[in-house]
């Protein structure tokens, strides 16, 4: 069967991975040093990177017990019976070894200095979910995407096809994870009551539902500041109002009824990409 494994891909959160590439691409636009090929190759590494820590964490989730059938979210394949752990296992690892290839190539471009880059990414895309200490299950999780969906593959794809990093590449792949990260609190909002039930410790239930609330909305806030400098005004205040929505809805919904919320955030911060790139 297809569908569940389409579903442990988790296509609504994949536009996370998307937008970091995309970014960098706008500000390589900007400085008149972009380059198909190796965006394209970051691209294809960031987004089978993603899928690839997305089945992991649908595996290791399950064999440490913290999924249970008929959870708030979206179906979890294993979980419900779907796809069996070792498939998911051998699929994680291959789609990981698919990504590590093509980030391999990235080395014509970048230098051999991105090997022990790469090998720190393929570590987290793993590390999120298993190991002796998973930063899913630590409070870890937000700061986790912070660095790898946004600092580092927007400054490295930049780097790519640049050749050089710059302060405004810098604040803007900060801006970048910021607005990632909300993808994983809408995510951990949801789940919260379930996973305190298990013993998973997110950033939500160590600090409740009122600091992640906050912390949404000013993360995108300051998103939104860091971007301003190398943003047109209009995509600017088009950004706020949307994530002030999203933001006004998340604090007046629970449970399932914020699953659309979290596929809102992932395509508004995709859509902001876009439209910066657009506008370089």
């Amino acid at each position: 069967m297809i569908r569940p494994w389409i579903e442990a891909m988790r296509l609504r959160t994949l536009p996370v991975s998307i937008a970091g590439v995309i970014t960098a691409a706008g500000f390589a636009l900007a400085d008149d040093c972009f380059r198909p090929l190796p965006a394209l190759l970051c691209l294809l590494f960031a987004v089978l990177a993603q899928i690839a820590s997305n089945f992991a964490n649908e595996y290791y989730d399950y064999r440490d017990g913290l999924d249970r059938p008929g959870r708030e979210g979206p179906r979890r394949g294993v979980t419900e019976g779907d796809i069996t752990p070792q498939a998911m296992k051998r699929a994680t690892y291959l789609v990981l070894a698919l990504a590590c290839a093509i980030g391999l190539s990235l080395i014509a471009w970048g230098g051999w200095w991105l090997l022990p880059v790469g090998i720190i990414i393929a570590l987290g895309a793993i590390a999120y979910s298993a190991g002796p200490f998973p930063l899913s299950r630590r409070g870890l999780g937000e700061i986790a995407v912070l660095f790898f969906f946004g600092v580092i593959p927007v400054n490295l794809t930049y780097y790519i096809m640049a050749g050089q990093f710059t302060s405004n590449v810098l604040l803007g792949s900060i801006a970048i994870g910021l607005m990632g990260a909300n993808v994983l609190l809408v995510n951990n909002y949801r789940d919260a009551d379930e996973d305190e039930t298990v013993g998973k410790y997110t950033y939500v239930v160590l600090f409740g539902r009122r600091t992640a609330m906050i912390t949404y909305l000013i993360n995108g806030l300051i998103a939104a500041a860091l971007m301003y400098p190398a943003t047109p005004t209009v995509i600017t205040l088009l950004y706020i109002a949307a994530h002030g929505m999203l933001w006004n809805f998340m604090r007046t919904h629970r449970g399932a009824a914020l699953n659309p919320i979290l596929g809102m955030t992932a395509m508004l911060m995709f859509l902001y990409s876009v439209a910066f790139a657009l506008s370089a």
